[in-house]
């Protein structure tokens, strides 16, 4: 298959330094800054290579790119093939995007509700930050997200028809998980009347990083929006933070990888244990909502 996994996310973000203290603070995540065009880029460091998450200063909060990478440039003429054929309209980067995402080749196209969509060849090993603390991996790498937006049907249609993503399992009335490698999902699609990421999630080594996190998030009044819980369909163990931009930050570990052989179907209720929202959840069951 063409896509290989997420390989990074670009937000516009109007505190950077909200961010960084979040990401660094509670999260032992270290953040660089780069030149880009007329400003300066901050990137977050999740694992060995470039940077999994960039933050660009702006007077709004929105995402600017989601970035998957390809196997290789034959992989990604035949997947742009595949989007032109679906009417969708693809460009080359430009060489500075190219660069700043330590790509060898870049192309994007806009998706159902607004966002520009990135597939990208080849990966820069540049970590340039000082050492996580203490002797623990904490963050491992960049997971999943769920993006909700108002174009469902279109939405499943681009990455299960299109990109060739595989439905791993979903939940009534309207949540799907889809896998592009072995993990359980590198993306979910869920319906809501406005187009949003619901949340990103940050890998972690193990369930003890996880606590550790908590532990930070907690003696420094880290917004926690969803406590520890284990979910249902992928067997995740996770906490949720609410970062400046507004939306969620899952720190999580353990989740499970699935083969070809894997049968898609309904997982039914959401959560093994815990998982306590501190507001109302937007994908929860009718039975369920208050």
């Amino acid at each position: 298959m063409g896509i290989r996994r997420l390989g990074y996310v670009g937000l516009n973000v109007t505190d950077v330094d909200a961010w960084t203290d979040l990401l660094s603070r509670t999260l032992g995540v270290g953040v660089t800054t780069v030149a880009f065009g007329t400003t300066e880029v901050a990137l977050a460091e999740l694992d060995l290579f470039k940077y999994r998450v960039a933050l660009h200063p702006s007077t709004e909060d929105s995402p600017r790119e989601l970035g998957w990478i390809v196997d290789t440039a034959d992989e990604l003429d035949r997947l742009t093939r595949r989007l032109t054929d679906a009417g969708y309209t693809v460009e080359d980067g430009s060489p500075q995007e190219t660069g700043l995402r330590g790509a060898t080749a870049m192309r994007w196209f806009t998706d159902p509700v607004g966002y520009r969509v990135e597939l990208a060849v080849g990966e820069a090993k540049a970590r340039t930050s000082v050492a996580r603390p203490g002797a623990h991996p904490g963050v491992t790498g960049l997971g999943h997200f769920v993006l909700a937006g108002p174009r469902l049907v279109e939405l499943r249609e681009l990455y299960e028809s299109v990109l060739e993503f595989r439905l791993t399992d979903y939940r009534a009335p309207g949540l799907f998980f889809f896998r592009c490698n072995s993990a359980h999902h590198s993306i979910a699609l869920a319906h809501a009347d406005t187009a949003s990421i619901h949340h990103l999630e940050f890998e972690h080594g193990s369930i003890d990083d996880v606590g550790r996190a908590y532990d930070r998030a907690v003696a420094n009044d880290a917004p926690i929006s969803i406590g520890l819980g284990r979910h249902m369909n992928d067997k995740a163990i996770s906490f949720y933070l609410r970062n400046p931009s507004g939306f969620h930050l899952e720190i999580g570990c353990g989740g499970i990888e699935v083969g070809d052989d894997w049968l898609p179907h309904d997982f039914g209720v959401p959560d093994v244990w815990g998982h306590r929202h501190a507001e109302a959840n937007p994908f929860a069951a009718p039975e369920q909502a208050s």
